[in-house]
């Protein structure tokens, strides 16, 4: 059997797990049923992913199924593999997560039937070769995912994000499917061997280029697509949030990569630099917003779009060494965004199973009244702790590796002929520079006021730990984390026959350099070497500990924690969410959020409190999405006379109408 058709078969037993979940999944038994078949299924497709990618080749199936003249055409090659590892690896965690989580979901009839049809359709997009088959898939993976998001439809908000997201979905699939009709042509060549093969002129090339970026760009997350991400990340099952944010945010770079880079003819320098100026401000606006936030959830969505502005920055980059003819330095820059696609799965998916086992401890994302759980929950602080430095880019954990890659890409933009590009790179790369340094206090913010200090609230206060399931889903990701970061040149390696397939050209091999170094370009330019770091951090702080521990004072001495002058210590006197944000918010805030703050301060004698009130706005939303929807409504409102129109005006405007329609044939030539 084919590598192609093992897939498929997996992907096939997913939809059957769908469909039992149907009949069955209000009974207690469906939940380690589902997911159970889920994580066997996903194991599987995982298995056979990687060792395609090892192996090479490519591997292709044809169904009688989708256009008669077409069919349904599926492809497995190496950059498919890729993505495949991706989604699979995030499935089967979010699998195995949701045997603990699931137990105590409210509702699991709601979402049994759609978690591993959202697996099956994410896994058919990677391997759909054409565009019919690619577009069904993912209309299919939006809907699923829609279904998940509205799971608690009891919600307001809930409600709410799944009618944004299903709009933004609605009015992506329309570009994609624009897109590719470019791409096919008069012929209607719809098949992706079709489109790699033809000519597309630097017209037609531009305007799938814009078109890829509405389509996949907005299921991503770009600025300014990404408004309903902060809404639809928070509101689906925590290990759902994990997949959307993880995992499908990936499917669409998939998507812009298959097009992009291997779909089109070569890229103009032109088109790199809309790309890097989307990246760059997308990274930026993205993790502003993820510090002024308090809820967790939504914090862990909004640093999403950073990262997703992190993979575009070297997707950018990529497309811009390509189009200067710098194969060496194109594959750095696709090696470091494709390196980047990995661990955010990873530390992404470790960080929303931490916010999930702290919603389900404490029944709240509300940092401000959370606190002290690293003494009620130690093994998921841990946890969480180790995901907040991977993401935070410290060494020697896996987002340094890949952030690391993507500076070292940004430094050859000196041999760049463009000049716009010699003004643009070095720009985006302090972009990147400020969002990494931003992401670094966002978490310190995300795990000191969740985890550390003295409980908030009741709940905080009575929290405990979570089920074994979970613990041992955030440990393995945990763990990787750490594997990929003190061994990365074993990923690049494997990332190598992906970008020689797309750029002509790979980075010099890794595993074969002494002490597991990575050596981007050449040993006499830049190396990094994450082991050695990881030694030196370990035995440093082993000998910190044992120097204190024989030579410091054995006297020991208690005091009561300072009170901030108060008498009775309250947890009050702590800092929150929102005053550990303060200082940057008064930075960035008039530029980024149009932000005010507004100070009540009574007067001497007078005993009503004082009062600090705060406004922020989402300018993209103001600007851009909340005029067309007041359009929207004007008119509906407008037209809904419509519907309460006699019989005799209904007939009067058919009469009308075909009037005119005449009166069109007739003049026209």
């Amino acid at each position: 059997m084919t590598p192609a058709a093992t897939s498929l078969l997996c992907v096939a037993a997913l939809l059957a797990t769908a469909l039992v979940a149907v009949p069955f999944g209000r009974r207690a038994r469906a939940t380690p049923a589902i997911y159970g078949a889920s994580l066997a299924a996903t194991v599987v497709a995982l298995a056979g992913a990687l060792l395609h990618l090892v192996a090479g080749g490519t591997s292709e199936v044809v169904l009688p199924l989708g256009l008669p003249w077409l069919g349904a055409h599926f492809r497995l090659d190496a950059l498919a593999a890729f993505f495949l590892v991706v989604v699979n690896f995030g499935g089967a965690a979010a699998s195995l997560y949701g045997l603990g989580y699931g137990r105590h979901e409210e509702a699991p009839h709601r979402v049994l039937p759609f978690f591993p049809a959202f697996l099956g359709a994410m896994n058919l997009v990677v391997l759909a070769d054409d565009a019919f088959s690619f577009l069904l898939c993912w209309e299919f993976m939006s809907l699923a995912s829609w279904a998940l998001v509205i799971a608690h439809h009891r919600a307001t908000d809930n409600t709410r994000a799944g009618y944004i997201y299903l709009v933004m979905a609605s009015f992506g699939t329309l570009a994609l499917l624009l897109a590719f009709g470019l791409l096919a042509g008069p012929q209607g060549g719809y098949g992706f061997a079709a489109m790699r093969a033809a000519e597309h002129p630097p017209l037609v090339a531009a305007l799938v280029l814009g078109l890829l970026i509405l389509g996949a760009g907005s299921k991503a997350g770009l600025v300014p697509l990404h408004v309903w991400l902060p809404l639809a990340h928070p509101a689906a099952p925590s290990h759902v949030s994990a997949l959307m944010s993880g995992v499908m945010t990936k499917v669409a770079i998939y998507g812009f990569v298959r097009v992009v880079f291997d779909l089109l003819s070569e890229p103009s320098w032109w088109s790199s630099m809309v790309v890097l100026a989307l990246g760059g401000a997308t990274a930026v606006l993205g993790i502003l917003h993820a510090l002024m936030e308090r809820d967790l959830k939504r914090l862990l969505a909004y640093s999403t779009i950073e990262n997703i502005g992190v993979v575009f920055v070297g997707l950018g980059l990529a497309l811009a060494f390509r189009a200067e003819g710098m194969g060496w330095a194109a594959a750095l820059a696709l090696t470091a965004a494709l390196f980047h696609v990995l661990n955010h799965s990873l530390f992404k998916s470790l960080l929303f199973f931490g916010a999930g086992a702290v919603l389900g401890a404490t029944a709240t994302r509300d940092m401000d009244r959370l606190g002290g759980l690293i003494h009620r929950m130690p093994r998921t602080s841990f946890a969480f702790l180790v995901g907040c430095a991977a993401i935070s880019a410290l060494p020697p954990l896996n987002g340094f590796a890949s952030e690391w890659l993507a500076f070292q890409a940004i430094l050859q933009s000196p041999q760049l002929s463009a000049w716009g590009l010699k003004i643009m790179v070095p720009a985006v790369g302090g972009l990147l520079a400020l969002s990494a340094a931003l992401a670094a206090a966002c978490f310190v913010k995300a795990f000191g006021v969740t985890f550390l200090g003295r409980p908030r609230s009741d709940a905080a206060a009575a929290a405990h730990e979570v089920d074994r399931f979970s613990q041992a889903a955030m440990f393995i990701l945990a763990g990787l984390c750490l594997a990929a970061g003190i061994l990365p040149g074993f990923v690049i390696d494997a990332v190598a026959p992906v970008t020689q397939a797309l750029v002509g050209d790979r980075m010099p091999r890794q595993t074969g350099v002494e002490w597991l170094s990575i050596v981007p370009i050449a040993e006499g330019r830049s190396s990094y070497n994450g082991l050695l770091v990881f030694l030196f951090i370990t035995i440093s702080a082993s000998l910190a500990v044992v120097v204190i521990h024989r030579f410091a004072s054995r006297a020991l001495r208690r005091g009561p924690a300072w009170g901030c002058g108060f008498v009775e210590p309250s947890p009050m006197t702590q800092y929150s969410g929102v005053s550990f944000a303060q200082p940057i918010r008064r930075v960035f805030g008039t530029l980024a959020f149009r932000a005010r703050e507004h100070v009540e301060m009574p007067p001497p004698g007078d005993m009503r409190p004082a009062r600090l009130t705060v406004q922020m706005h989402d300018l993209v939303w103001d600007a851009l999405y909340a005029p067309i929807a007041g359009a929207i409504g004007f008119a509906a409102d407008r037209l809904n006379t419509l519907q309460f129109l006699t019989i005799r005006r209904y007939l009067s405007l058919v009469f009308l109408a075909l009037v005119g329609l005449l009166l069109v044939l007739a003049i026209w030539p």
